[in-house]
């Protein structure tokens, strides 16, 4: 019976999402993780990977968070187009212009006037979490370190989340002289938790569609 189950199990044909599906899709989990990165900026919080990188330069030097992030993410698309092929990389270039536009869009909509800076940093990195496995599922990313993990995984079967933990954590104590220590500390657990939702719901053939 077992091996009947099995082998009934091996013929399941798995429908690909349609263009209209990963559109929507890709369009929401960029409103998701814009919307995280827009809490942390008004705590002054951090997180990892390019986007943590693109956080440093704009507490740094003041330009827009949305304009470094395109910038930095542009040599990342070489890699993209050799390793993971066109579709990946026009999904992912799409995704980063638009978490570029709608991180600057998001003020002008909403703005907290009273925002525990604990609760923005780890929520804020939980609702990201969320919107990356969004795009990770649709076969997108967000450029830089997304572009490295996804390629390791598909490969070499390194689990997506835990290189990117190990890259964001070097990135946040990066950090260690532009932000206060509590939120320096509160950055660093909001990126474990990040990577911790991408590592749990994330999985090689687990999720097949």
């Amino acid at each position: 019976m077992t091996n009947t189950a099995h082998s009934c199990s091996k013929t399941i044909q798995v429908a690909p999402h349609s263009w209209i599906e990963d559109a929507l899709a890709i369009v929401m989990g960029c409103l998701l993780i814009s919307f995280g990165i827009d809490m942390l900026k008004q705590v002054g919080g951090l997180t990892g990977s390019t986007a943590g990188i693109a956080f440093l330069l704009h507490y740094l030097w003041s330009f827009s968070f949305g304009s470094i992030f395109f910038i930095i993410n542009l040599p990342f698309y070489y890699l993209a187009i050799k390793r993971m092929g066109w579709e990946f990389t026009l999904k992912t270039f799409a995704s980063v212009a638009m978490v570029s536009l709608f991180s600057e869009l998001h003020p002008d909509f909403v703005h907290f006037s009273n925002l525990n800076p604990l609760y923005a940093t780890l929520f804020g990195n939980v609702i990201m979490g969320m919107g990356f496995v969004v795009l990770f599922r649709h076969k997108a990313s967000l450029g830089g370190v997304n572009i490295l993990a996804l390629f390791l995984q598909k490969n070499h079967g390194i689990r997506a989340g835990k290189l990117q933990m190990g890259v964001d954590i070097c990135v946040v104590l990066a950090s260690l002289y532009i932000v206060k220590l509590p939120i320096l500390f509160a950055s660093i657990a909001g990126a474990i938790v990040l990577n911790l939702i991408i590592a749990l719901n994330h999985r090689p053939n687990r999720y097949l569609a």
